[in-house]
């Protein structure tokens, strides 16, 4: 009877333990609002799995970004500096999600 009791207590504690945390998806692409720009914010961290694995990919996290590229990608960065390492991750990113290339491409050299 106390073996069945405890067996029964264990498999209720396993039915009711809270899963696992789901892991960090990492970064939101900051789209700077938007807003009609005259240069483009340097992205602070590079794409996390929301946008690197296809699994947890959202449209409307990607679209931003996509729409962000397509419109600005062309304008330099408010700082007057070249893109960063993480800004060129952002620009590959935009790329393999099938963008076209030839708008990113200045800040993928």
């Amino acid at each position: 009877m106390r073996s069945a009791c405890l067996l029964l207590c264990l498999l209720l504690a396993a039915c009711t333990a809270a899963p696992p945390p789901a892991p960090d998806p990492g970064p939101l692409f900051d789209a700077q609002g938007q807003q009609p720009l005259t240069c483009m914010a340097h992205q602070p961290q590079p794409p996390g799995p929301r946008y690197t694995e296809p699994t947890q990919r959202r449209t409307d996290e990607t679209l931003p970004l996509l729409r962000y590229y397509t419109a600005h990608a062309a304008k330099p960065y408010c700082d007057g500096n070249g893109p960063t390492d993480t800004d060129r991750a952002w620009a590959r990113l935009y790329v393999e999600l099938g963008a076209d290339k030839t708008k990113v491409a200045p800040l993928l050299s």
